[in-house]
């Protein structure tokens, strides 16, 4: 088939000579499969973007059953429709819950053996199985040690103030993510910012901006090299990049905007910063003793030995990211370590992990089905509409897809392959979905918010670092 090819296939590029929009109906005729695959795709954008109205739902109905119990003389109990409602709210459970109509849609449209040949043989988890593994030992006790006595060494040069942590995760913590990979920068960057910033009760607005610099920075952050960004990843052997390029091309430019852009917001929040300073002191690098494992029994100092196994399990999980056997291996002997030396190790929480791989999952599912309006979009662009038309596509997808679906461009420009990978760095921060760590990040700060993550003030706090580091990108 000529048309929108779904499912194991759909890898196919417009034949020259037609316009887009006769493509895109061709492929829609040609597979009807294709057009609910993506109305459930962006009706999952859109539950993405309205997480706070069930959220809020559910409270109210809550407080309502609360208030009949009481009348009535019985204690309360979670409603199951408020529970339902709370569940619908959950960021990182939506594009999971949406794949359940697709599967009834491509079952009845395709029959069950295509639906699991789709599932099981054409997508891709280990992107998702890896964030879920390095999220979990980068939030870590000796991990999160020893990154945060790196950051404070950097901090102790602002005195260690509030502002001073804030410029100082903001602009290391981002760059560390081109050896440490964009995940477990973000998981370290959230856990730091979250006991060395937002403990300190910053205004909502400050937040926001905080949220959105983060993402943003990074999604360009981790394009110093050639492996640690997985949009970049998703390119670089298809196209023989490597660290020295992705440096001379991309990453000097995205350094300096993750440094104009983290100084440009601090100036407009110095005040505030400043204030936080008078208010509250900087507090203590060791994890509180309730964290500890077992009894309740104070955890013991960390020898440096045990420092340095977990930084070991690190390394071998980053070095075979693209080897789920060998880092899901790894990671069970990680476990078995972390038994054997509780005394040293905080609880170890797997639900912000899991939550965030199921997350990644449902959309890696759904998003791998809109290669037959995607692909054909980015064959037609320009190289300046091309960066633009990548980031917008990039701020409802995650960025990693938009490269790959690049790399199914035969005979790309040389600087349409660069405009492509730029635009989807840099709109990386605008939405949660648009990067992979983003939903890392939000699981580790979305307490500090009021009720949740806003998706619309995200945009506007992680609107001017964008803009930034298009300026940076295309203008340097």
């Amino acid at each position: 088939m000529d048309g929108g090819l779904t499912l194991s296939y759909g890898q196919s590029v417009p034949p020259g000579g037609e316009s887009l929009v006769h493509t895109l109906r061709a492929r829609a005729e040609a597979d009807p499969l294709n057009v609910i695959a993506t109305a459930i795709f962006f009706l999952a954008i859109a539950h993405t973007f309205s997480t706070a109205l069930f959220t809020d739902a559910g409270r109210a109905v809550q407080r309502r059953h609360d208030a009949r119990e009481r009348a009535a003389g019985r204690t309360p109990l979670p409603q199951l429709r408020a529970e339902v409602l709370r569940l619908l709210g959950e960021v990182e459970v939506v594009f999971g819950l949406w794949v359940l109509p697709l599967i009834v849609a491509m079952t009845m449209k395709r029959g069950w053996e295509a639906t699991t040949h789709y599932f099981n043989d054409t997508v891709s988890y280990t992107e998702a199985l890896f964030v879920v593994v390095i999220m979990a030992l980068a939030s870590t006790r000796p991990i999160v040690s020893l990154a945060e006595t790196v950051l404070r060494r950097l901090a102790m040069l602002g005195r260690g103030t509030p502002g001073a942590w804030w410029v100082t995760i903001l602009i290391a913590g981002p760059l560390l993510g081109s050896i440490v990979t964009e995940p477990a920068a973000m998981t370290l960057c959230a856990l730091v910012l979250s006991r060395q910033f937002f403990d300190l009760e910053p205004s909502e607005r400050l937040k926001y901006a905080t949220l959105g610099l983060l993402f943003v920075n990074v999604s360009i952050g981790g394009t110093l090299t050639h492996f640690a960004a997985p949009p970049v990843l998703m390119v670089a052997r298809p196209w023989g990049w490597d660290t020295a390029f992705m440096f001379a091309n991309v990453g000097w430019r995205a350094m300096l905007a993750i440094v104009v852009s983290t100084c440009a917001v601090f100036l407009v929040f110095r005040r505030e910063l400043a204030a936080l300073a008078l208010r509250n002191a900087v507090r203590d690098v060791d994890l509180p003793d309730e964290d500890a494992v077992g009894s309740g029994a104070e955890l013991l100092p960390l020898p440096p030995w045990v420092v340095l196994v977990h930084v070991g399990f690190m390394v071998w999980t980053v070095a075979n990211a693209h080897h789920p056997a060998l880092f899901i291996g790894g990671f069970l002997f990680f476990l078995g370590f972390s038994r054997a030396t509780a005394s040293y190790q905080s609880r170890l929480d797997l639900k912000a992990p899991l939550l965030v791989g199921f997350f990644l999952g449902g959309l890696v599912i759904l998003g791998g089905l809109q290669s037959w309006w995607i692909a054909p979009t980015l064959r037609y662009l320009s190289e300046t509409s091309l960066f633009l038309g990548s980031a917008l596509l990039t701020a409802f997808n995650d960025n990693a897809l938009i490269t790959y679906l690049g790399t199914l461009v035969p005979e790309l420009d040389p600087r349409l392959k660069l405009a492509l990978v730029e635009g989807a760095v840099a709109g990386g921060g605008l939405t949660v979905i648009a990067n992979a760590p983003n939903p890392v990040g939000q699981a580790i700060l979305g307490r500090f918010f009021n009720h949740a993550v806003h998706p619309w003030r995200l945009f506007v706090g992680a609107l001017v670092p964008t803009l930034i580091a298009v300026a940076a990108f295309r203008l340097l």
